[in-house]
């Protein structure tokens, strides 16, 4: 199974709510995402955990930081925002240029959730990762009268 490692400088807001919206888009047997920081901190902020809420996500676990070993497994690593260090260079590696939600007022941190969920979804249907819901991959079919 693949991994994407989804990294920021603190796993508080940008790379867990990245890392939702690909577990949610996914099929589990062919990847999964991880999240981490490099100095992590000790909660995830309220306010991100709030708007993620709104979106029907639990992102209020405990950041973590990521192991050397995390990243070298994976199969590709997604700094966003400032991640502050170089992937392994075996590792695929995409950066995104997230603005820091810190501080940000409620509408202004909804319109950076939405465009990282569109983001997310670019990359794994670029991917073909994507989950297949039977409606969608099979329209129904006109009535004939």
């Amino acid at each position: 199974m693949k991994t994407v490692a989804f990294v920021s400088l603190y796993d508080a807001a940008r790379s867990r709510m990245a890392a939702a919206f690909f577990e949610a888009f996914t099929k589990p047997t062919l990847v999964r995402a991880i999240s981490g920081g490099i100095r992590p901190l000790l909660w995830t902020a309220s306010d991100v955990i709030d708007v993620m809420a709104e979106s029907g996500f639990d992102v209020s676990g405990q950041p973590r930081v990521l192991s050397e070993d995390d990243l070298k497994r994976a199969s590709m690593i997604v700094t966003v925002g400032e991640a502050g260090w170089q992937p392994p260079p075996s590792v695929r590696h995409e950066h995104w240029d997230v603005p820091d939600p810190r501080g940000l007022p409620m509408p202004r941190l909804r319109e950076l959730r939405d465009r990282l969920r569109r983001r997310v979804w670019r990359l794994v249907a670029r991917e073909g990762w994507y989950k297949l819901q039977p409606g969608a991959a099979f329209p129904a079919r006109e009535q004939r009268a």
